[in-house]
């Protein structure tokens, strides 16, 4: 995990790096216990037979379910030591470009893509790509937008 002291040595680092979140297991359990709060109970997320000869072969988690690990990744990939609070702004973009079958380990890669001073903080942009482990092609890519307060 990466550490930062303050939030503002984060506006020298826009174009960089930020940090790499710790895997994260994709389970059938996780899957259900999505469908069930989101009522996103589709047979390709829940029904494992019928899946199986459906064209993932198996079953496989929601996109919804890829992007709400932002932030248990975000926590394992880097740290900013004098935020008082984070507030989600929204997101500038999502998108995904491979499925996510049960069973598979994901992480996240974070890149600082803007900094903007704003009242007791910052707003910051970062673009997350989500990868499937041993694959190359990402399973999420999304511009996430923070303010962060100190």
């Amino acid at each position: 995990m990466n550490t930062y002291q303050k939030l503002s040595e984060l506006q020298a680092l826009v174009g960089s790096a930020l940090g790499t979140s710790e895997w994260q297991n994709i389970d059938q359990a996780r899957i259900d216990q999505f469908a069930a709060v989101t009522g996103d109970d589709q047979w390709i997320h829940v029904d494992a037979v019928r899946a199986a000869a459906g064209p993932f072969g198996t079953t496989v988690a929601h996109g919804h379910l890829t992007l709400s690990l932002l932030p248990v990744m975000v926590r394992t990939a880097f740290k900013v030591g004098d935020l008082r609070m984070t507030v989600n702004y929204g997101l500038n973009r999502v998108r995904f470009p491979a499925p996510v079958p049960v069973g598979s380990r994901l992480r996240g890669h974070f890149k600082l893509m803007s900094y903007e001073t704003i009242a007791g903080g910052a707003q910051v942009v970062v673009e997350v790509t989500t990868e499937r482990e041993g694959h190359a092609k990402p399973v999420c890519v999304a511009e996430s937008v923070a303010r962060h307060f100190v």
